[in-house]
């Protein structure tokens, strides 16, 4: 690699670089490839040294929020490390967002930002802010550094924190002195983390009690979370999961975490899953939870979710472990190699006693006849957006990746996209974050530069973070964007339909069919240098997308213009049980007799 222009030798001939030179010595040493940031006062002089740097590829956003979610959508689509790079002040709390999106998500990232003298820290200096103090309660952890002899181990400590036990993000705090200060640079360096030691081979003893658990099980349900993603822990789930023969519900995040097409899978559970996996979870007498936290949006009413289930909770995590719901067997481990011991474990338990699941299959079979996901086509004329998505995941297959924003054309996706392999699907799961998706999708195709990846997103979120299209176009980056146009904040104005009489209060958007349509996205695509297709008739839609597909010199914005009136279903009202889920409006499952 080349010499960093700071670099020069002592007497004992060691290197002598700048903190800024240690930075970039230290991310290449790390294996970093790819950034994603935007320069300013406080963090030019490490910019200074990155202009030279042939190993690290610098990518310039137009926002640091679009950083922060590239830097996520990168990591979550590769098992790689994000890195996203702000100066001080009003850079580093913009990246604030996606700070704690990735917090809520466990997603290894990087914040790297620059940070005023530090002679000058506590003067309310130029574009000072204590970005340290901000996100110390939404990161791993959050450093700063003043010395450039403390730059090594400082950022080795950050991978290290962010790639090991439950991932996540850390933030490194840089004084501009500390950057342009020198310091020997000493390689690898020694790492010091008193008191970081994440658990990740579990209590043989607890494996053992949740296997026989399963032997002595009617009605047992794999439920499944992110955590088996972040473990990287797909084929071993698959191999537990036919071993044992029970069903599989994947939760968000975990979608593809288990094959879509697989029987053995119905669906996803919680607010807006598919009623089988609901009510599965509901009606089970044993729970086994594998990388999941038992989250509202999975649980509903938490007293009464799954009022007769054993609870068995696998999460590498020991604070996500009895939070939410008491575990009958606690298991603090990391997702691959518990699931591995499981696996065993439960072939050896059941070599003298085969468990007898047939009834419960008989009711989940039924389950999954009766309730399959569908939807109604809109009675305005027009499009069906649920049709939309559907047909961009089968046109695109299952080796595209999918960065949806937030709302009702992230859970469409979530739904009626089958996902078959894990890091396919990419979405803001804890956080919600609307703007998520389009930065996502530019991180992930830089990650993937084989892969179809599209930005599923909605007419509102795409106004949050759409000037990444410009970085799309002079990076070459050429992601694919289907705009889910119903001219409103979907989500809200479906739960103001159904919860407050109707009364659609601040959701009207004015961008789709009947409306000033401001802005115009094809021509907002059109300047910023895409491909830009309109789309108003069903008969349009496959040629759209498969033309979208083929383009691959530019990114393509597609506007698809949807019935504002297609609402999420399945669906449980919150704060209410998930045995209250309707499959339609005004619509339930007709209970069977206790």
């Amino acid at each position: 690699m080349p010499r960093p222009k700071s670099s020069t030798t002592d007497h004992t001939n060691r290197e002598i670089l700048t903190g800024s030179g240690a930075i970039l010595r230290t991310l290449e040493h790390l294996g970093i490839k790819d950034v994603f940031g935007l320069p300013g006062g406080a963090i030019m002089p490490f910019y200074d040294e990155l202009m030279a740097s042939t190993a690290v590829r610098h990518i310039l956003v137009r926002h640091e929020q679009g950083a922060g979610h590239a830097a996520e959508g990168y990591a979550s689509s590769s098992g790689k490390v994000g890195v996203a790079i702000a100066t001080s002040g009003p850079g580093a709390t913009n990246l604030v967002t996606a700070i704690a999106d990735a917090y809520m998500d466990s997603v290894p990232m990087i914040a790297i930002t620059g940070q005023v003298f530090s002679t000058s820290m506590g003067t309310d200096a130029f574009q000072e802010v204590d970005i340290v103090g901000i996100t110390m309660p939404i990161t791993k952890h959050s450093f700063l550094v003043t010395k450039p002899e403390d730059v090594p181990a400082t950022l080795a400590a950050a991978y290290h924190i962010a790639t090991t036990g439950r991932p996540g993000p850390v933030l490194v705090d840089v004084t501009k002195d500390c950057q342009q200060n020198s310091a020997p640079f000493i390689w690898p360096p020694k790492i010091e983390l008193p008191g970081y030691r994440p658990v990740v081979k579990a209590h043989g003893k607890q494996v053992q009690a949740a296997a026989q658990l399963l032997v002595d099980a009617e009605r047992p349900v794999f439920y499944v979370g992110g955590g088996v993603v972040r473990a990287n822990a797909s084929e071993e789930l698959f191999e537990l999961a036919t071993r044992v023969g029970a069903p599989v519900v994947t939760t968000l995040m975990a979608r593809g975490a288990f094959p879509d097409s697989n029987d053995l899978n119905l669906g996803m559970p919680g607010m807006h899953g598919a009623v089988p996996a609901v009510l599965a979870l509901q009606e089970a007498d044993l729970i086994i939870s594998l990388g999941a936290r038992f989250d509202d949006r999975v649980t509903g009413k938490p007293s009464e979710f799954a009022p007769l289930a054993k609870i068995v909770h696998v999460d590498i995590d020991p604070a996500e472990i009895g939070k939410i719901r008491a575990a009958d067997v606690p298991i603090v481990g990391d997702a691959k190699d518990v699931i591995v011991d499981l696996s065993m474990a439960f072939a050896d338990a059941s070599a003298s006693t085969t468990p007898d699941y047939a009834d419960w299959w008989v009711r989940l079979n039924t389950l999954k006849k009766q309730y399959p996901l569908g939807y109604t086509m809109p009675d305005d004329g027009l499009l069906s957006p649920q049709q939309i998505i559907q047909r961009i995941g089968e046109l695109s297959g299952p080796e595209a990746v999918y960065a949806s924003g937030v709302g009702q054309h992230q859970m469409w996706a979530a739904q009626f996209i089958k996902y078959e392999r894990p890091n396919a699907w990419l979405n803001s799961g804890g956080a919600g974050t609307m703007g998520y998706g389009v930065p996502a999708a530019m991180g992930a195709k830089v990650a993937n530069p084989d892969r179809v990846v599209w930005a599923i997103d909605g007419d509102g979120c795409f106004q949050m973070t759409n000037q990444e299209l410009a970085t799309c176009t002079i990076n070459n980056i050429p992601i694919k964007v289907a705009i889910i146009n119903n001219s409103s904040l979907g989500m809200v104005r479906q739960w103001q339909t159904l919860f407050y009489e109707g009364r659609h209060s601040f959701t009207d958007l004015n961008t789709g069919h009947g409306t000033a349509m401001v802005p115009d996205f094809v021509k907002l695509a059109e300047a910023y240098g895409c491909l830009a297709i309109r789309v108003t008739k069903p008969e349009e839609v496959d040629a759209a997308i498969k033309l979208a597909i083929e383009t691959n010199d530019r990114p393509v914005v597609i506007d698809f213009i949807v019935s504002r009136d297609a609402m999420v279903w399945p669906m449980v009202p919150q704060g209410l049980s998930n045995s209250s889920v309707q499959y339609a409006r005004d619509h339930a499952p007709e209970w069977e007799e206790e």
